[in-house]
């Protein structure tokens, strides 16, 4: 029997009543005490794994103040904070075990943009990528461009001074950071921008400003001489430039910034913002090894390139196999009979005489050292098309991610992963890093910024293995002594974190005690972000490379449970389930709550939490999972109980209750978290103890119960939806908006119709020559019973199109199930519906259907529950199949209409070629098609259905379709999938069209 929970880190008692306090004060944000939300911001995208207290979400700088200014109280003084941002961090720079200040949440706001003057204000929870939404209107863009820019906040850009792709051009944040507002420990506002030398001591923090201006002044030869000349000398506490090289004007901001929480809560930024660039282009270079594109770096950074990027062969084949390779494969096209083993991306931006004018000097040198076989060249490609740049860009970008899909127990782990050297000394350096590798015999990826000297490595290593955890010890001392070797450091462009122990190494005596003395005086009681980088007595630095890990919490989970659950155990923090844009499909619950506890990342780690706290208790997981439910009086005792005793069980269902199955995850998460596959497990030991909803058991059987309701339409139809019955059902089961069925039926639409005649007999006696003239259709329970007339009119379309139609009969398909967490029942439904279509695949007649949802069940949770079971037969989509039958333009007039396609999220994230079928089959049919990029629209089955979650789904449907569909003439809007027909319906007040339905109107005409 599933045990009842009880987490094992309370919160502690000072906490609590700090909280308390601050819940009763003016404080205008949230404060999350829950386990989950603190399991979940337990981690970042590093290997380590720190516990706090809670996490405060504060809406204004007022909040922020008026936090510290509780926390100054004399019972509180010894509550520690850590600011935090996107969670980005490969580290731990932002982990703590005190209070979580998250500013993604609320402040987020863009303050002033000023593009006659080049700058912008703005709140720093602000994610970078949609600050340069609002920046592109007016010709700017704000340039440090990082991997994580669709999720990582301008204030953690800054903390961690962060940079990436072109920064030889554009620098690190803290080249652009114009001036910072900044909350002090002691509760005052810090107002930081560059000062002359005699107005120091007129600022209202003189006595902060002075000391370490003074000192900072003194020890400027020393400082020279210490610090790395190095573009992506990234330190913190930036002695080097908090004076300029005249030293009349002194920047605090240059301290702040890179100081990974350790001195301030940064809540607003002036930045520079740099002019779009009027014309790019990116050339694709392959070489026949790593070490060749390495060596040949150089020559592109002396060809005056913005951007010079590199990947090896490992991060190259992972993109292969990964959803984002459909967009670039034929931008890295391969070379005839050669290897690429590594690739070089150079990118020219500016003035398009001057860029054309480099991409020839280029083109030229290429194609003469590769007539000479020279520097390792096989070939290369470039493109002036700003959409395809973008693609290449998002690909390098989810390199990251993508290295932890690697196939194994050992994962490739960021920890040495952004050492920066000299550029010229980068291919010597990595052939001794890879040869330090090799000698631990171990896997590992590299990509990173060439021309700045950087590259992200990452070796392999099983973090659930006590012996790879002592080796990233060692690994990690090896490799800070190389990068000292080659006159360079370890911490080139992701920050310090707990690696902060190599500093006194790298500052020497005499700086390190300064910089710690710069702690003493922004923070003399250690409480931001403490046991980092510095710290007023250096005892107090508890955090290094041996911190405590994720891994020695997932070791407590049994590996054969570790190994029934590998969604849940690879997930490894990258966040990119975190994507701020609405129009991105992955994760709609976490866009419309911004609760990362409703994420795949926060969804992965408390099942993580649960799964150990149950091996804890010596639970056997796998017996439980195969157990029977307790009897009905065991779980109705035990749900009556739910609210009166804690159990952790609850939290995770919480969470899993606000997934809405979309399945984007499964595809657009680099390591592919399957979040509905690990929801369904849970719910299906979960409600073996408790009382399901009597809602799951209707949602579960509705398919089983379909045709009966269907023999009487119009009756059910008057009985389910007149006012009385709709409040009922509201108020009871609390369920609404249920769609009507289909009168006529699909039967009577299709009466005496041939396609009606299923018999597999005769069906056999046709020659093989003419079965690929026939079509089975597949049928689904919401088409054929809620919108009959889409089915009759496929019909139609494919006796339009000179085939016969045969309609199969309709056999439950047990998504439904599914997605409630019915095992065993899904099970024997799955194994009934495979079955019947094996043996109806072996017609060698196409089988095809047309919702996606549908038809992709069973390609996906088929192979997943029934494993050879299964049995051999493809269902393809309708625009599947047909797309592969049209080879030839039809007998059709030209149409002038244009039309809009609104895919299904499951279908246009698991298959990314459908929209270009849908494209090829209306150009066939000499018809015009838009396509556009979504979100969910919020239905998601059942999902939208529900009273409790009625306003996410009106919420989600108005983030992400209603501004798409405001604009367009109701009769070209096209939408694929029944859920998202139906909330169209529900919110934009039309019934919006299948393709289908155009496809016909069109050849009949």
């Amino acid at each position: 029997m599933l045990p009842r929970l009880s987490h094992q880190q309370t919160i502690e008692p000072i906490y609590l009543n700090y909280l308390t306090c601050l819940e009763a004060s003016n404080f205008s944000g949230d404060v999350d005490k829950r386990y989950n939300a603190r399991v979940v911001q337990s981690t970042d995208n590093s290997v380590y794994q720190f516990l706090p207290q809670a996490v405060i979400y504060p809406k204004t700088q007022n909040d922020v103040q008026l936090a510290i200014q509780i926390a100054n109280k004399n019972e509180f003084k010894e509550i520690v904070f850590s600011p935090r941002g996107g969670g980005t961090g490969t580290n731990g720079q932002s982990l703590s075990h005190g209070i979580i200040i998250d500013l993604s949440r609320y402040m987020t706001k863009v303050i002033e943009v000023n593009p006659e003057e080049g700058w912008v204000k703005v709140e720093t929870g602000i994610v970078k990528d949609a600050l340069n939404d609002v920046l592109r209107p007016h010709g700017y863009f704000f340039s440090p461009d990082l991997s994580t820019s669709n999720r990582a906040t301008v204030g953690g850009m800054i903390n961690t001074d962060a940079s990436g792709a072109g920064s030889l051009v554009y620098g690190k944040t803290s080249d652009h950071v114009l001036g910072l507002s900044s909350v002090l420990m002691n509760g005052e506002l810090l107002d930081s921008a560059p000062l002359a030398a005699d107005k120091i001591l007129s600022n209202h923090s003189a006595d902060l400003l002075s000391k370490i201006a003074e000192q900072s002044r003194l020890k400027r030869d020393l400082i020279l001489e210490k610090f790395p000349d190095l573009n992506r000398f990234l330190t913190g506490y930036d002695l080097k430039h908090v004076w300029n090289d005249a030293l009349d004007v002194f920047d605090i901001s240059r301290i702040l910034t890179g100081s990974e929480g350790t001195l301030a809560v940064i809540t607003e930024a002036k930045l520079n913002i740099t002019p779009i660039p009027k014309k790019r282009v990116m050339v694709n270079i392959k070489y026949d090894s790593f070490e060749s594109a390495l060596r040949h770096a150089p020559d592109l950074v002396k060809a005056n390139a913005t951007v010079v990027e590199t990947i090896d062969s490992k991060v190259l084949n992972l993109a292969k196999n990964d959803i984002i390779w459909h967009s670039v494969k034929s931008l890295i096209s391969d070379v005839q009979g050669q290897v690429i083993e590594g690739l070089n991306m150079v990118e020219f931006a500016g003035e398009p005489s001057e860029v054309s004018s480099k991409l020839h000097m280029l083109i030229s040198s290429l194609e003469l050292k590769i007539d000479n076989k020279m520097s390792g060249l096989i070939g290369f490609q470039f493109t002036e098309d700003l959409a395809s740049i973008n693609t290449i860009y998002a690909m390098r970008k989810k390199a990251v991610g993508l290295l932890g899909a690697t196939k194994g127990q050992r994962k490739p782990l960021a920890f040495a992963e952004d050492t920066a050297v000299p550029p010229e000394k980068l291919a010597d350096f990595i052939m001794e890093f890879r040869a330090l590798l090799d000698g631990h015999q171990l896997d590992y990826g590299m990509f990173g910024h060439v021309d700045a000297g950087v590259l992200h490595v990452r070796p392999a290593l099983n973090m659930c293995d006590p012996n790879d955890e002592k080796l990233l010890r060692v690994i990690s001392d090896e490799v800070a002594n190389l990068t000292m070797k080659y006159g360079g450091l370890m911490w080139g462009e992701h920050g310090k974190g707990v690696r902060g122990q190599y500093a006194p190494a790298i500052f020497g005596d005499e700086l390190y005690k300064l910089q710690c003395q710069i702690k003493t005086w922004f923070d003399p009681h250690n409480r931001l972000n403490p046991g980092k980088l510095f710290a007023p007595d250096q005892a107090a630095l508890i955090y290094n490379v041996d911190s405590k890990k994720r891994g020695s919490f997932d070791r407590e989970i049994a590996i054969t449970v570790r190994n029934e659950f590998p969604d849940i155990m690879n997930c490894n923090g990258n966040g990119l389930c975190f994507n701020y844009s609405p129009n991105t499909p992955m994760c709609p619950s976490y866009k419309v709550t911004g609760d990362r506890v409703q994420s795949p990342k926060g969804r992965t780690s408390v099942m993580r939490e649960w799964l150990r706290l149950l091996s804890n208790q010596g639970v056997d997981i796998e017996a439980l999972a195969k157990s029977k439910p307790d009897n009905l009086l065991k779980r109705f005792t035990h749900s009556f109980q739910l609210k009166k005793e804690y159990d952790f069980s609850h939290e995770v269902m919480e969470s899993m209750q606000g997934c809405l199955a979309c399945k984007s995850c499964s595809s657009q998460c680099p390591v592919k978290v399957d979040v509905p596959k690990f929801r369904s497990q849970f719910l299906d030991i979960y409600y073996k103890k408790y009382m399901r909803p009597i809602t799951d058991h209707l949602v579960a059987g509705i398919e089983q119960g379909l045709p009966l309701l269907a023999s009487a339409p119009r009756l059910i139809n008057h009985l389910s939806h007149n006012e009385l019955s709709k409040w009922l059902i509201k108020e009871t089961l609390g369920y609404v908006d249920s769609p009507k069925l289909s009168f006529p039926t699909l039967n009577q639409r299709l009466s005496g119709h041939n396609c009606l005649n299923y018999d597999l007999a005769k069906l056999t006696k046709i020659p093989n020559e003419q079965r690929q003239n026939h079509v089975l259709i597949v049928q689904d329970p919401f088409n054929s019973y809620y919108d009959a007339q889409l089915v009759f009119k496929l019909v139609k379309l494919i006796e339009h199109l000179d085939l016969i139609p045969v309609l199969l009969p309709y056999k439950p398909n047990g998504k439904p199930a599914h997605v409630k967490g019915f095992l065993n029942r899904f099970a024997k439904t799955a194994k009934s519906s495979a079955d019947f279509l094996s043996s109806v695949s072996r017609l060698g007649m196409p089988l095809m259907g047309i919702d996606p949802a549908l038809v992709l069940c069973y390609r996906d949770e088929y192979k997943e529950v029934l494993g050879e079971k299964r049995g051999q037969f493809e269902v393809l989509l309708f625009n599947e199949w047909l797309a592969k039958r049209l080879n030839s333009e039809l007998n059709v007039s030209q149409s002038n209409e244009k039309y809009t396609l609104f895919n299904h999220c499951t279908e246009a994230t698991t298959r990314p070629n459908s929209t270009k079928e849908w494209i090829h089959i209306f150009e066939m049919f000499k018809l015009k098609l838009d396509v556009v990029n979504l979100g969910c629209c919020g239905m998601a089955g059942t999902y939208g259905h529900e009273l409790k979650n009625l306003s996410n789904s009106e919420n989600l449907f108005d983030m992400s379709w209603r501004p798409h569909i405001e604009n367009k003439d109701q009769n070209q809007v096209l939408v694929t999938g029944f859920s998202c027909r139906s909330q169209v319906k529900r919110f934009a007040g039309f019934r919006s069209q299948h393709p289908i339905e155009i496809l016909l109107e069109q050849i009949s005409n």
